[in-house]
C-alpha cells in the first residue's frame, strides 16, 4: 500500500492522473493550500497540487523570475514551459507569498512565448492575509467568483449539495491523516517519516475517493504494526514547502526518525476540518482562511509557535529542524524567531536554508544533519 502511495508521490504524471485523463476527466492545478480543493472536486475535476519535482534546469524559470528568488515557483514555471504540465486543463494561482503571486504574471508571459505552456483555464485567486469579518467576506466572494469562472469555462454546474459532499469527503481524509499523525508521534512509531511524507504527497494528485480508500487501509494496518523507532532520535521538521522524499531519507539515514512536522505539504494542511453544516461556501471560507499556521498570515506568530511547541512536546521530539527554501523571506525570518523561542524552552533546533527540488547539496545537508545529531546525542 505504501508503494502505491510512493508511486503517486514520485512523479508528476502518475498512473492515477494518466487514468483520469484517459477517461476524459479534467485536471486543475493549484500551488497553495489556501485554494479550496473541494470546489474543484465538486465540479467533477481532479484537484492537483502543483510541484516542481524532476527539474534539471532553470533556464525558463530564471528568464522570467530572475536568479534571486524562491526556486519553488521557478521550478513550476520551468516544467510548464518545457511541456511537463501539458496535461493540465486549468491552473489557479494565488498570492501564497509574493514569489507565488508573481507566478501568475510570469506564467502568463511564458504562455505568450512558448506554445502550449498556458492551460486554457487560468485563474488568479486572491487570499487575504488576516482573519477578520471583512476579510472572510472578501475570501468567500473570491470562492464564489472561482465557482462562476469554472462553471463558465467548463460548462458545468457546481451546486451547494455537491460542495457539501466534497467537504465530507475531504474531512474524512483529514481525520485519517490526523490519526496517522497520532500514531507517528506516539511511543510506538509504526512508519518512517519518509513513508509518511509519501502518503501525504500522494493525496495531492490522486482522486480523493481512491486516496481515502488506500489511506484507511494504511491507517488500519499501522494500528497493529511493529515499531520502526529502534531507539533513533525523534525529530520534527518545520518550514516551507518540502515534497522531497530524499531529504527525509537523508535525515533518517543519519540515525533519526521524523515523527512530526509543520509544513504546508504536511500537517498544516489537514489539522483542522471544515464545518459540514450550513452554507458550504461560507464554511470553506472560514476553514481555509483560518490557516494561521502559515507565516503568510499576519499577526499569528504566537499561535504558530504554540502549534509547533505543543506538537513537539506531544511527539517527545529530541530536536527540531527548521528548514526553508533559499530566499523564502516568510519562513526564513520566522524560523530564526522559532529557533530563539524554542531553544529558550529547551528544545534543540537547527536552521537550514536549502534549494527546492532534487538534493543538489547532499554533502552539505548531510554534514549539517550529522552535526545536529551529535549535538542532541
Amino acid at each position: 500500500m505504501i508503494e502505491e502511495m510512493r508511486e503517486a508521490a514520485e512523479s508528476l504524471y502518475n498512473p492515477y492522473v494518466k487514468s483520469w485523463k484517459e477517461s476524459g476527466g479534467a485536471v486543475i492545478g493549484f500551488p497553495c493550500t489556501f485554494v479550496p480543493e473541494e470546489i474543484i472536486h465538486a465540479a467533477g475535476m481532479l484537484p492537483y497540487r502543483l510541484r516542481g519535482i524532476g527539474t534539471t534546469s532553470l533556464s525558463i524559470g530564471d528568464t522570467y523570475f530572475g536568479p534571486v528568488i524562491c526556486s519553488f515557483p521557478k521550478c513550476v514555471l520551468q516544467l510548464a514551459g518545457s511541456g511537463e504540465y501539458g496535461f493540465l486543463d486549468g491552473a489557479i494561482i494565488t498570492n501564497g507569498c509574493d514569489s507565488m503571486r508573481r507566478l501568475d504574471e510570469c506564467w502568463r508571459k511564458a504562455g505568450e512565448d512558448y506554445t502550449g505552456t498556458l492551460p486554457k483555464f487560468f485563474h488568479y485567486f486572491g487570499v487575504p492575509h488576516k482573519v477578520t469579518d471583512y476579510s472572510i467576506a472578501w475570501y468567500e466572494e473570491e470562492i464564489r467568483e472561482f465557482i462562476r469562472s469554472i462553471e463558465t469555462a467548463f460548462s458545468v454546474t457546481i451546486t451547494d449539495e455537491s460542495i457539501a459532499e466534497s467537504v465530507r469527503l475531504y474531512n474524512a481524509s483529514r481525520a485519517l491523516l490526523n490519526r496517522l499523525d497520532d500514531m507517528r508521534s506516539g511511543d510506538t512509531v509504526p512508519i518512517t517519516g519518509e513513508d509518511a511524507l509519501a502518503v501525504l504527497l500522494a493525496g495531492s494528485s490522486m482522486p480523493r475517493e481512491r486516496y481515502n480508500e488506500i489511506l484507511n487501509r494504511i491507517v488500519e494496518h499501522l494500528e497493529n504494526a511493529p515499531s520502526v523507532h529502534d531507539g533513533r532520535k525523534r525529530l520534527m521538521v518545520v518550514g516551507s514547502a518540502n515534497d522531497d522524499l530524499d531529504f527525509f531519507r537523508l535525515i533518517e539515514e543519519s540515525g533519526a526518525i521524523v515523527v512530526a512536522d509543520s509544513m504546508c505539504f504536511g500537517s498544516r494542511s489537514y489539522v483542522d476540518l471544515t464545518r459540514d453544516e450550513g452554507d458550504p461556501v461560507a464554511a470553506l471560507a472560514r476553514r481555509y482562511l483560518n490557516h494561521s499556521f502559515c507565516p503568510r498570515m499576519f499577526g499569528y506568530y504566537k499561535e504558530r509557535l504554540s502549534f509547533i511547541r505543543e506538537k513537539a512536546r506531544s511527539a517527545k521530539v529530541d530536536g527540531v529542524i527548521l528548514q526553508n527554501i533559499r530566499f523564502c523571506d516568510l519562513h526564513g525570518s520566522e524560523n530564526g524567531i522559532f529557533e530563539r523561542d524554542l531553544e529558550a524552552e529547551g528544545i534543540p533546533c537547527m536552521r537550514m536554508e536549502r534549494e527546492y527540488g532534487p538534493l543538489v547539496e547532499t554533502g552539505r545537508v548531510r554534514m549539517r544533519i550529522d552535526a545536529f545529531m551529535e549535538r542532541i546525542a
